[in-house]
Parts: C-alpha cells; sequence; structure tokens
C-alpha cells in the first residue's frame, strides 16, 4: 500500500515537473516572439499638442478642466502654495502644472501623459490593456491584470495606479480620447485661457512650433522636446530656455523604448508566476509524502 502511494506521489511530482518544463518552453517561445514585437505607428496621422511654455501663466485653468472632463477631485486652482515644490501627476492628477525660476524669470510647465509615437507602456502590457490609437492617445481599459509593466517601463513615469481602491485602475492622461473620437478637442486645450495649448494634426503642430521658433529667435531655443524623443511623441513643446532647465528629461535618447524592454517584459512574468507554483506543489507533495510514513 505504501508502495503504491509512493508511486502515485511520483507520478504527480512527475506530471507538475512536465507541466513546468512545458512552461518554460512557452516563456520561451513568447520571450523570442515578442522580441520581434514593435509598436508600429499607423498609417493614419496621429494628432497631438503644441505646449507653448511662453505662453503658460501658471493659472492651473488646464488642470481643472481635466479633473472635471475625467470625473476626478476638483483641484483648488487660487492656490499658489503647489508651486513651492514640483509635482508630479498621480492617480487623482492626470496633469500638473509646475513652476521653474530660470535666470530671474518664472516659467511654468504643464506636465502629463507624453503619448509615445511608439509607446513603451503598451509594448510591455501583456493583455493589451495599453492601447496606442490611431488617433494618437495612448489609453488604457480594464482588461488590466494590475501588473504595473507599463509604469516600469514608461520613461516618463507617467501611469499611475490607484493603491487606495480595491481594484486599482492605472491612471494617466488619455489625451481626451473620447472628446477627439466625436470630434472634440481635449479638455486642456478648450479651456486654457492664453492659448498655451494647440491641438491639432502631429504633423501640423510641428509645423506651428517651428514657424513660432524661426519668426520669434529671441523668443525661443531652438529646439521641439517630443519632436524625436523616444522616437516622438504627440505632446510636444516649445520654450525660451533649454529643457533641462525645466524639469525635462534630456536623455531619454531618440530611439523608441519598445526596442529595449518587449523582449524582457515578456518572458519574466511568465517565470515569475509559474517558479512559485511550481514550489509549492513541491512542498504540498513533500508534506502528503511525510504524513503516509
Amino acid at each position: 500500500m505504501r508502495r503504491g502511494r509512493r508511486g502515485m506521489k511520483r507520478r504527480e511530482f512527475l506530471k507538475i515537473g512536465l507541466s513546468f518544463a512545458t512552461a518554460l518552453s512557452l516563456s520561451g517561445i513568447l520571450g523570442k516572439r515578442a522580441m520581434g514585437l514593435e509598436v508600429k505607428p499607423t498609417t493614419k496621422e496621429f494628432y497631438g499638442i503644441l505646449v507653448d511654455t511662453t505662453r503658460c501663466i501658471g493659472c492651473r485653468t488646464c488642470e481643472l478642466a481635466c479633473a472635471e472632463s475625467h470625473g476626478l477631485p476638483a483641484p483648488d486652482v487660487e492656490d499658489r502654495t503647489v508651486f513651492k515644490s514640483i509635482r508630479k501627476t498621480n492617480d487623482k492628477r492626470l496633469t500638473v502644472v509646475n513652476r521653474f525660476s530660470v535666470d530671474g524669470r518664472e516659467i511654468y510647465v504643464k506636465s502629463q501623459c507624453m503619448h509615445c509615437n511608439q509607446p513603451a507602456c503598451v509594448a510591455a502590457c501583456l493583455v493589451k490593456a495599453m492601447k496606442k490609437r490611431q488617433e494618437g492617445p495612448v489609453t488604457w481599459d480594464e482588461n488590466c491584470m494590475g501588473c504595473r509593466y507599463c509604469m516600469v517601463s514608461c520613461p516618463f513615469d507617467m501611469p499611475k495606479f490607484e493603491y487606495d481602491e480595491a481594484f486599482g485602475r492605472i491612471m494617466k492622461c488619455d489625451m481626451c480620447y473620447s472628446r477627439i473620437a466625436i470630434g472634440k478637442v481635449p479638455a486642456c486645450v478648450e479651456a486654457c485661457p492664453q492659448e498655451a495649448l494647440t491641438f491639432g494634426k502631429r504633423r501640423d503642430i510641428l509645423n506651428e512650433a517651428k514657424r513660432r521658433i524661426y519668426t520669434d529667435t529671441g523668443r525661443y531655443v531652438p529646439y521641439i522636446y517630443g519632436e524625436h524623443e523616444v522616437g516622438g511623441t504627440s505632446y510636444v513643446y516649445i520654450s525660451s530656455v533649454t529643457f533641462e532647465k525645466i524639469g525635462f528629461k534630456t536623455d531619454v535618447g531618440y530611439r523608441p523604448y519598445p526596442e529595449f524592454t518587449t523582449g524582457f517584459l515578456y518572458s519574466v512574468p511568465i517565470i515569475l508566476v509559474l517558479w512559485p507554483a511550481f514550489l509549492t506543489g513541491i512542498h504540498h507533495l513533500t508534506k502528503e509524502h511525510r504524513k503516509g510514513e
């Protein structure tokens, strides 16, 4: 009888081992496929938003419009103490305006998801909850399983997780995709009283940025942030000072991030999920075997 029990345990052990080996083999296949995966821009032109930091006055009307459009708590735009420190976006603030003092001048900069042309977050998402829409916005849907690889992969640290919610979501600017889909402009663009934000086809806003730079050379530095960074972004910026002085990451390079991250991010999670399960199975079999002796 004891021999039969041991034989059964051995068969169970081999079954688990075979399953794990198969899973490891599958992870290798997925990893190889992922290495060749690219997030390619569609043939349809992306929309984009030009942010002219020389026009922004820090009124934060864009923050209020964003919150109202997405059903989030309204910020107190009269509170100027928020400019005492540099703020980052969070699950309740999908866009924030920060103030920088440069050479005795105050410069205000709006920050939000950059909506990369070839987004690392989309390439990293195992269940395709992150999507690059053909209109340009990068959006999130409820297929999400909460792995948060989008957060790890983003070069601009923009996706944020609702840690305080029972069923947390990834929160970030979606460029008001639902408004764009029905022919409206994003809420922040519509609300800006200074016309610091310009919405249009990405090619058109880049041309407008170049026109402003080269017709008013004393007002702008000759550079458009986002034209080439990480393969190009739908949000692009022009400024009167170099971008590292106003909080921009200038070391992200021009190469699209999916080329760096996709293979790794697709193959690793399978190991992380299956290895603990395998060890748990071994522990269970060992425990049962000891009971039978």
